[in-house]
């Protein structure tokens, strides 16, 4: 740009130097502000600041695997109540839907029929007897007469014989008698179990035992109860290999872990149950395993045939890391987490994920105690250039109440616009002059 020319003929020669100075001075300025360090730049020490990105700290601790099955409870003991004795049905002694003993009577039969019975044996049973007496009475005679050659050896053995066919009879009549009076007892319908039993399946007046034994009620003992449940086999192999590999250890307790049910609405049920079994063989169709365990139930909250889920503990990773699961990028090379280092650098790193706990990733490798893994801020990056370093500030999990936590950024936002708010007041009595 061509300087002013300044006469030195001319009366005006001080003012025009001056001009000249002042707009040198603007030009210079106008440079600086255009320099890539400057203001106007897009980095260096006068530029935008880095962009904020929420982190948690790697933290290794003993993290219990869970896996949550579909399941269903069943009644650990089943007892069909049935007519052992034929006869008409006179009284029915129990209020259905209530809780009964082992023991307690049920129902009643007509019970003269088997009086009947038992009586007939008895007087059978007396008749054997009466003929053994006489028949021992007639070998004993017989004895002396036989070694005195009084009586042939035919007719004496005779007489013995028909001494033991008398009692054999006599036996016989004991058993028939016993089998009488057994019949006769069933003529009351006891419950085989303690438990609770549903409705009655026959009315008073009903003919039950003619033919078969007819099935009077049911009785369930619901205390504790049975869940029965089914988990992948593949994912019952691994978790052994783990095991014996030295990278889990088993959880506390007997020799299975402790579950928790949850019901349809939900909510945990309050007490643990135990598992019991898993099934020795694979379901030729479905590929999955059969598990079982048992749950407290004393005051009789869960039902028989109740669908459930069952959270299962069954092993615990060592010096596992636990990162939230929109932390983690899952593709088909690999699950890969962003580290951010103390310069504010975002390294990608490979890592091992074993299972889901809590809308969290168990990490078992690729992640150091202590490293900032990112959670939050991947949008802000996707409009920066690429290794733009990035400010770590502790990630905030989400509101429950549906709303999150303002980020840091956000939060600084009200601050700076009040201050520009507040810029220009300080500079009008400046401008005034």
């Amino acid at each position: 740009m061509p300087l002013l020319h300044v006469s030195r003929q001319s009366s005006f020669s001080p003012r025009l130097a001056t001009v000249a100075a002042v707009v040198l001075l603007v030009l210079a300025g106008c440079g600086k502000s255009d320099a890539p360090g400057g203001p106007g730049g897009g980095g260096g020490g006068g530029g935008h600041p880095a962009p904020e990105v929420g982190v948690v700290v790697a933290t290794p601790t003993d993290v219990g695997l869970v896996t949550e099955l579909p399941g269903r409870l069943e009644a650990s003991r089943i007892a069909q109540v049935r007519a052992r004795a034929s006869g008409i049905l006179l009284k029915r002694e129990f209020r259905e839907g209530s809780d009964v003993k082992a023991g307690q009577l049920l129902f009643r039969i007509d019970p003269a029929p088997l009086v009947a019975a038992t009586q007939n044996a008895q007087a059978t049973l007396a008749r054997a007897e009466a003929n053994a007496v006489q028949a021992k009475a007639l070998a004993d005679r017989y004895k002396p007469l036989v070694e005195a050659n009084a009586v042939s050896k035919q007719e004496y053995a005779t007489a013995v014989a028909s001494a033991k066919q008398a009692e054999a009879d006599v036996a016989s009549g004991r058993a028939a008698l016993q089998t009488a009076k057994i019949n006769q007892s069933y003529a009351d319908v006891t419950s085989p179990i303690a438990g609770r039993i549903g409705r009655a399946l026959v009315t008073e007046g009903a003919l039950v035992g003619q033919g078969d034994a007819t099935e009077l009620a049911v009785v369930q003992q619901i205390n504790p109860l049975y869940v029965n449940f089914t988990q992948s086999a593949s994912d019952a192999m691994k978790l052994r290999r783990a095991v014996a590999a030295g990278q889990y250890k088993r959880a506390s307790g007997e020799e299975a872990a402790t579950i928790r049910v949850v019901l349809e609405d939900g909510t945990d049920y309050p007490l643990e149950g135990k598992l019991l079994f898993s099934d020795l063989t694979v379901d030729s169709t479905t590929g999955q395993v059969t598990l079982r365990a048992e749950v407290p139930n004393p005051k009789g909250e869960l039902l028989p045939g109740l669908y459930v889920r069952v959270k299962l503990e069954q092993a615990q990773a060592t010096n596992a890391i636990t990162v939230p699961q929109q932390a983690v990028t899952r593709t088909q090379q690999g699950d890969t987490v962003s580290v951010v280092d103390k310069d504010g650098k975002i390294s990608k790193r490979t890592v091992k994920i074993s299972a889901a706990k809590d809308n969290q990733w168990v990490v078992l490798d690729g992640l150091k105690a202590g490293e900032q893994v990112m959670v939050d801020g991947f949008q802000k990056l996707q409009m920066m250039p690429p290794g733009t370093p990035v400010k770590a500030v502790p990630w905030t999990k989400p509101n429950p109440n549906g709303g999150a936590a303002k980020p840091a950024a956000e939060a600084a936002a009200p601050a700076a616009a009040a201050s520009a708010e507040k810029a220009p007041a300080d500079k009008a009595p400046a401008e005034k002059k």
